[in-house]
């Protein structure tokens, strides 16, 4: 049987994308607009996506999908309810990005613990040139040693960043679930990590439960030193709460690699926050040249998985 394969948005992967080993039709787009998903699919056995959402008003237009391999980990833009009702199985990649994510993560924590941005501004704006000695003093900066880091979500990327957390010399909280009446060995209640921890990361996925996680009462609870990093979804920030957080000097700094809305093309109030204790890169955490090759080998596995009747890192 010949399976027809159509990659959705190829645009999102840069690496080499190995032939299945089975017999095939691939069809790539580089991007595929709400309005084409339809007439895209409507023939494919197997689609490929990233970030373009497969409604089940669209899914119900193509029958002949049997699988959708969705080519990162997160898959809010799928309705998996539609697709257990019809027997589509939906994989993901996991475990792609254990290094890259945490690292990115740590460039931001780094960065704001220790004002990198603010100090460029000084040595910008001329201030070295003119102290009467050999250093700055205008800036606080602060080690990661002996601070305490506060994980919400504790997958492989939380895995990965208590490994370096405890390389930099890091006290390590992993948070308990949000209003959980148990407290699992191992982890600390919610409430008690926003309140003792130096920084803050967050790597959970976006629900109903997790969106708007973190909002004015959440603020509310962290010290006034406190830095939080989102290298997750941007959703489950309250970005009008972080904003007041920031400029009222609630915490100390953020480092975001996600928004609510990506691209930000009707604008958004992060992208135009220009303050030396916010630093906003644009969804690239994921993004290293070796995480993107073994995400697209793993996709290949799946599909082949799949293919050979044992379905692979599926989502239920």
């Amino acid at each position: 049987m010949r399976r027809r394969i159509v990659f959705l948005d190829r645009k999102s992967l840069i690496a080499d994308m190995r032939a299945p080993s089975f017999a095939h039709e691939w069809i790539d787009y580089d991007q595929t607009g709400p309005e084409e998903v339809v007439s895209r699919i409507q023939d494919a056995d197997i689609v490929i996506v990233n970030k373009v959402k497969l409604s089940a008003d669209i899914l119900a237009q193509a029958p002949g999908v049997k699988m959708i391999a969705v080519s990162a980990t997160g898959t809010d833009i799928v309705d998996l309810a539609y697709c257990r009702a019809h027997d589509i199985v939906v994989s993901n990649i996991r475990g792609y990005a254990v290094h890259t994510v945490p690292e990115h993560a740590f460039m931001l924590m780094l960065a704001l613990r220790r004002n990198l941005v603010g100090w460029r501004e000084d040595v910008r704006a001329g201030l070295w040139e003119k102290t009467d000695q050999f250093c700055l003093f205008t800036r606080p900066m602060n080690d990661l040693y002996g601070s305490t880091l506060g994980l919400i979500g504790y997958g492989s990327l939380g895995h990965g960043m208590q490994k370096l957390a405890e390389a930099f010399g890091m006290k390590v909280l992993i948070a308990e679930h949000k209003n959980a009446t148990t407290i699992r060995a191992g982890h600390t209640s919610f409430d008690s990590v926003l309140a003792e921890a130096d920084v803050i990361s967050l790597h959970t996925p976006l629900t109903s439960e997790t969106r708007h996680m973190i909002a004015a009462r959440e603020f509310g609870q962290m010290k006034p030193t406190a830095i939080l990093i989102n290298t997750a979804r941007g959703s489950l920030v309250d970005e009008a709460a972080l904003i007041e957080a920031l400029t009222s000097g609630q915490i100390a700094g953020a480092g975001f690699d996600v928004l609510s809305v990506e691209p930000p093309r009707d604008g958004n109030p992060l992208v135009d926050l220009d303050l030396p204790n916010f630093i906003l890169t644009p969804h690239v955490a994921w993004s290293s040249r070796e995480a993107m090759q073994t995400l697209a080998d793993q996709l290949v596995d799946n599909i082949e998985a799949f293919v050979a009747g044992r379905p692979h890192n599926v989502v239920t």
